[in-house]
């Protein structure tokens, strides 16, 4: 780097000159080094990376100028830069494109939810028939127990109105719903539980909406009318009631990740069963804290799959609460009585104590992901786009001592101009920011460091 000087001294002395130009040098470069002008809010660790690496820097104030020496010596090619004393540099060209703000972070592929289903405690016989609830024998306290006779496969999807699973050769059905199962259910009893008991009999077809208000929270004739039609299918005695531990309540479809019961071992009230989850597929990603105002639901993203694959989404929520931890929370999943509340993992979690929230995606296509469960992804979140925006490299970007950046111009016979400009919106991912300056255009060249 050049540094150029005005003296009205002569030059008596070749040491005292050369003494007067070391510290003259030596200003500048303190000068120089002390004027790092806060970036605009920066929105990734990317971001603070490419403003790292932008090597051409021109400070001019105090009424000394420091710049490269002739950096268009050669302008045939954007690849071909001048080197002089200090760092190469080449050209870039000024475009006018759309762009994107994008953030990249690293994500997990699975399925959203979490649930841990087990035995529920039942305080012993019904009262309407004299059959244990979940085909159980009696225990001391008068819980109920039994034998696991039918368990399903991890992998399995278990919809409403399927069994479960089967305690002593009698099915445990799955019933849609986010009021955990506590209490038996028969005529005259009214409830949330009911509610969503009289829903799932209407959407399985035991009985129709003319029949039974799927919103009335009343158990009624047509509820134990139902009850018993849906019994006949599961090929159990029709009682017309729902005994304590003859359905489970889960929000959806249940994915089975984990069988925790053993066929053939005891059923005891309180114990595990087996893991599930929804089966919507989802990423989870996590985002430092810093970024949450880089963010929004609603947001689109691009999923980079194994394989370098790519398909779109869209950013479904946000956790409120920041973890330091592998695991973050996360915005969705709730529970029942037979589940603990679960959400989607969040496996990168945060390294080295420092927070991160969870995202929740969900993808456009959900086939396009693959069978695949906690993959680990690439997330490309888009921040915000514009179009018809004039685009420089960050890199092009120089900060000046009065404040603010600038890009030097290159002009024709080597000429340069530094032009002041206020910054758009960076993408990330390419290094890219969107600039405004007066007199600026595309297709003019701008100094950037060389890629050596």
């Amino acid at each position: 780097m050049t540094v150029t000087t005005t003296s009205s001294e002569t030059p008596a002395s070749s040491e005292t000159a050369a003494s007067s130009e070391t510290a003259a040098s030596a200003d500048a470069t303190a000068e120089l080094a002390g004027v790092a002008t806060p970036a605009p809010r920066p929105r990734s660790r990317r971001r603070r990376r490419w403003f790292a690496i932008a090597a051409v820097v021109v400070v001019v104030g105090a009424g000394v100028g420091v710049w490269i020496a002739n950096p268009f010596a050669s302008t045939g090619h954007a690849a071909t830069g001048a080197v002089d004393s200090a760092d190469p540099t080449s050209l870039a060209t000024v475009t006018q494109q759309s762009l994107s703000s994008q953030t990249e972070v690293p994500g997990t592929l699975g399925y959203a939810g979490s649930y841990s289903v087990v035995v529920p405690a039942s305080s012993g016989a019904s009262p309407s028939s004299g059959q244990l609830s979940g085909g159980g024998q009696p225990s001391e306290g008068g819980a109920s127990s039994g034998t696991f006779t039918a368990l399903p496969a991890a992998g399995q999807v278990v919809s409403q109105g399927q069994s479960l699973y089967s305690v002593s050769l009698s099915p445990v059905v799955l019933l849609y719903g986010a009021t955990p199962a506590s209490r038996g259910l028969s005529e005259g009893m009214t409830g949330t539980d009911v509610a969503q008991l009289n829903a799932d009999l209407v959407a399985l077809g035991d009985a129709t909406s003319a029949q039974l208000d799927p919103k009335s929270d009343y158990f009624s004739w047509a509820t134990e009318v139902g009850v018993e039609k849906l019994q006949a299918a599961l090929g159990v005695t029709q009682t017309g009631t729902l005994d304590l531990g003859q359905a489970v309540f889960l929000p959806t479809a249940a994915k089975i990740t984990t069988v925790n019961a053993t066929l053939g071992g005891p059923a005891q009230p309180g114990g595990p069963v087996l893991q599930a989850s929804y089966t919507t597929r989802q990423v989870v990603a996590d985002i430092e804290t810093t970024q949450q105002s880089d963010v929004a639901v609603g947001d689109q993203v691009t999923i980079t799959l194994p394989g370098t694959q790519t398909t779109p989404g869209t950013v479904t929520s946000i956790g409120t609460i920041a973890s330091s931890a592998t695991g973050g929370s996360s915005g969705s999943g709730s529970g029942s009585s037979t589940m603990a509340s679960g959400s989607g993992s969040s496996p990168a979690g945060g390294s080295g104590g420092t927070p991160t929230l969870a995202v929740d995606i969900t993808p456009t296509d959900p086939a396009a992901t693959g069978g695949l469960d906690q993959a680990p992804v690439e997330v490309t979140i888009t921040t915000a786009s514009v179009t018809n925006a004039l685009v420089v490299p960050v890199t092009a970007l120089v900060a000046q001592a009065s404040g603010g950046y600038a890009v030097e111009v290159a002009g024709a016979a080597g000429a340069r101009n530094l032009v002041p400009v206020t910054l758009g919106i960076f993408d990330d991912a390419d290094g890219l920011v969107q600039v405004h300056g007066s007199g600026l255009s595309a297709g003019q060249r701008v100094v950037v460091p060389s890629q050596l």
